[in-house]
């Protein structure tokens, strides 16, 4: 991955670059070859986590450390094409200050995880409060004023792409097909997935609170329908002993009540992660040419 990464941005900026790369806590020798790496290379430094913080926090600690004018945001499985960099910085000279990566195609993936990513996205931007786009990862090149708004806030439950987006600035587009998984395996199995689902709904959006006030209604409205029903069934002399409708109304109301304590405790809990003001991670090591360095 450095390999491909550092001839492109030889061939962009000659050495003038850095490669900031994360180890996010792992223990199957990633760090080793990360330093490694740095002692052969000036322009790689190497960070390491004082745990593992997940895929959001990591890239944010990285992040936190770059001091270029423009940025680019890539995991090290290559399935986002690093040769895109040259046409990248094209699009961003002609006035942009992101250019993301929106995939056309995605190659090496299960029809159940591209039906699920396609739902995901499209259930998102309808619910957020702002345009996040479509069918786009966190592959994007972002330049240093839209890094210094990144940076500057402080929340626990990232979500990048979806940050990016928030804060604005003029945002175009690079389509491309997303490539195979080059070495490894994926470590977003679906909890993980589901939780970073729910970090980008909870995160910038109030519609799923609004949505549970109305379907709290509706189910108001429903139990009355029932209740008018059984008035009838009374009056009729219809009723028979141990009435399954009863029953149904009690699973609906108990279900509804559910659902909306379920929808507001995770947002409680959000405001309780926050309200501690922890900060989102800690470095463990920071390794720049081979030389340990302080932060």
């Amino acid at each position: 991955m450095c390999g491909r990464l550092s001839g492109v941005c030889n061939s962009m900026a000659g050495l003038s670059y850095e490669i900031v790369l994360v180890n996010d806590g792992s223990t199957d020798g990633t760090w080793n070859r990360i330093t490694e790496l740095s002692k052969k290379h000036a322009e790689v430094t190497a960070v390491n986590l004082s745990r593992n913080y997940g895929h959001q926090l990591a890239l944010s600690a990285g992040l936190s450390l770059c001091v270029g004018g423009r940025i680019l945001i890539i995991d090290a499985d290559l399935q986002d094409p690093p040769e895109l960099l040259p046409e990248m910085m094209q699009i961003m000279d002609s006035g942009y200050d992101v250019v993301y990566g929106k995939r056309i195609k995605r190659q090496g993936e299960t029809w159940l995880k591209k039906v699920a990513a396609k739902i995901f996205y499209r259930l998102l931007d309808f619910l957020s409060d702002i345009h996040i786009h479509n069918d786009t990862g966190d592959f994007r090149l972002i330049n240093q004023k839209v890094l210094k708004a990144l940076n500057s806030m402080p929340e626990a439950n990232r979500f990048i792409r979806g940050m990016i987006s928030w804060v604005g600035f003029r945002q175009a587009p690079i389509m491309y097909e997303r490539e195979k998984r080059h070495s490894g395996e994926t470590h977003y199995p679906f909890p993980k997935m589901l939780r970073l689902a729910i970090d980008a709904i909870t995160g910038f959006s109030m519609k799923p609170l609004r949505t549970a006030f109305f379907f709290g209604l509706f189910s108001a409205f429903l139990g009355l329908i029932f209740l008018i029903y059984a008035f009838y069934t009374w009056i009729t002399e219809k009723v028979v002993p141990g009435w399954t409708s009863i029953v149904s109304i009690i699973l609906i109301m108990n279900s509804t009540q559910f659902i909306l304590l379920g929808l507001m405790g995770e947002y409680i809990g959000r405001i309780f992660i926050e309200s501690k003001r922890r900060p989102n991670y800690f470095i463990d090591e920071i390794i720049k040419g081979g030389e340990k360095i302080t932060k």
